[in-house]
């Protein structure tokens, strides 16, 4: 028997943004193995002359969408692809496949965006902002529309230390009637000149535009059926379609990948500080419960009013700060370590940033310097001094994020919770009050090594990556031993010198 949820997802034609992304594909997975959807539109980029439909076959490679596979083998019939790109002007969409986007979709999915926080504005504007724009005019257009969901993000006004779900608009230095106006006129390299006077109190491009977007939602939505839903960093899967997937290195994820390789030792982070994770299955089950959501608020509500905002992260009964992280980071990526790990993993977290930048010259700049050094006279291409380079300035990216916590309202997302059924919330869970930490870093730790260090799941390699983690430690001990040895000397020695001088 149906749930509520799957009821309303019965032969709905749907149409996602940002589907060849990490959260677009669980989004698609799910649908595909959890409901009976009539038909899934997908906008994808064209790339290197392959064909937009050929780039949604090569999915069915994806070890993600395995599960999915062995139990409906033709669910990818279900799938077409739409050729259109995001930073277009229209949206790279044409006539006819616009016409047909028109005609039958019911529930709008967008997820597209840019998550570069270094992004060009230039560019951030139009992924983020005027594609926002440009897809709620198509929905607009949209003759059988029930439900639209915007996906955004939870620090969309990371300016505020307390995020309501409500729009900040008090955060904008201007309308983005007035930024896009001005993105319209003016050419990308005055725009990009124009960046730190447009942010004003954003720290990154990504924030703001994301904070625009919604500002354009605010202003352009009208009586669409639509709302906000504001995650916060999306991180590995805890159980759906298969526990620890992960594609991507952003955020924490990039800094626990570069600890168990020894590569990363010394982070900008403050470990008192809140870190705002979510499960990316948790998030796309509560897009999907969202959807639902809103098609019913618009039928209680058909003249509709200020679009819902429902923020999205770790509940108040359940917080991890960011030294949990490490610690569990470390404790559990003991059992899976990777077989080409340079050093032992540890990791230094310093919240001053001079101490900081010393700490990375001597944990990380001068070792690397003396490893590419060994290489070039192995003959061999020199390779972590670009590396740590990289490194550093993503830290320093971060930082406004990891010496810093957030509260968010969650009023919005906990009625969402409450009014769905128990066989709801077991399908689509996203009760992040419930989840047990220990057992989802377990369960990423190991979808790490395997997805993302693309290491084998057997015992051999388990084996081998012990071995290697036994050997950097005792190493590791001995570094630790002589470099205290040394500081003793050094300290004695100058004790002696101050004595023997008075």
């Amino acid at each position: 028997m149906e749930t509520d949820i799957q009821s309303f997802y019965r032969e709905k034609v749907i149409f996602i943004t940002g589907a060849t992304g990490f959260v677009g594909k669980v989004i698609i997975e799910k649908l595909l193995r959890s409901t009976e959807v009539k038909r899934i539109y997908v906008l994808i980029r064209p790339k290197r002359g392959r064909e937009v439909q050929d780039r949604v076959s090569l999915w069915q490679k994806d070890l993600i969408f395995q599960p999915l596979l062995d139990i409906k083998p033709t669910a990818f019939d279900k799938v077409r692809a739409i050729a259109g790109d995001c930073i277009e002007p229209d949206l790279g969409i044409s006539e006819p496949d616009r016409k047909l986007l028109t005609s039958e979709v019911q529930i709008v999915i967008h997820g597209a965006a840019t998550v570069r926080f270094n992004q060009s504005l230039h560019v951030a504007l139009a992924i983020n902002t005027r594609a926002t724009r440009l897809m709620i005019q198509l929905a607009k257009e949209m003759r059988n529309l029930q439900s639209y969901v915007h996906i955004s993000t939870a620090f969309s006004n990371c300016v505020a230390d307390y995020i309501e779900e409500r729009f900040h608009t008090e955060l904008l230095t201007r309308s983005s009637d007035q930024v896009l106006s001005l993105f319209e006129k003016e050419s990308s390299e005055t725009i990009d000149d124009m960046t730190t006077d447009l942010l004003g109190p954003f720290p990154n491009s990504y924030t703001y535009t994301k904070a625009l977007g919604e500002d354009v939602v605010l202003r352009e939505a009208e009586n669409l059926p639509i709302c906000i839903f504001r995650p916060a960093i999306i991180i590995a899967s805890f159980k759906e379609p298969t526990s620890g997937w992960i594609d991507n290195l952003y955020g924490p994820v990039a800094i626990t990948y570069g600890v168990a390789y020894g590569v990363l030792r010394v982070v900008l982070l403050d470990v008192k500080q809140q870190n705002s994770v979510v499960p990316v299955d948790y998030c796309a089950n509560m897009a999907l419960a969202l959807a639902r959501e809103t098609a019913q608020k618009k039928k209680t509500h058909p003249n509709g009013s200020t679009p819902p905002i429902y923020n999205f992260a770790p509940s108040e009964g359940n917080l991890l700060t960011y030294g949990d992280f490490r610690a569990k980071a470390l404790k559990y990526g003991s059992n899976y370590p990777v077989t080409n790990m340079i050093w032992y993993p540890f990791l230094l977290c310093i919240r001053c940033p001079w101490l900081f930048s010393i700490a990375a010259f001597l944990l990380h700049t001068l070792p690397g310097y003396f490893i590419d050094l060994a290489l070039r006279i192995s003959g061999r291409k020199p390779r972590l001094g670009k590396i740590y380079e990289k490194i550093h300035t993503t830290i320093k990216v971060l930082g406004p994020f990891s010496c810093r916590s957030w509260k968010f309202e969650m009023a919005n997302k906990e009625r969402l919770w409450q009014s769905m059924s128990r066989e709801d919330q077991s399908i689509f869970n996203f009760d992040m009050l419930h989840l047990d930490w220990d057992q989802y870093f377990n369960r990423a730790l190991c979808g790490m090594r395997l997805y993302l260090g693309k290491e084998p799941p057997t015992i051999e390699s388990y084996i081998q990556g012990q071995k290697r983690l036994r050997m950097f430690h005792v190493l590791h001990r001995l570094v630790q031993a002589l470099l205290l040895y040394v500081a003793y000397l050094t300290v004695r020695s100058l004790l002696e010198l101050v004595f023997n001088l008075s």
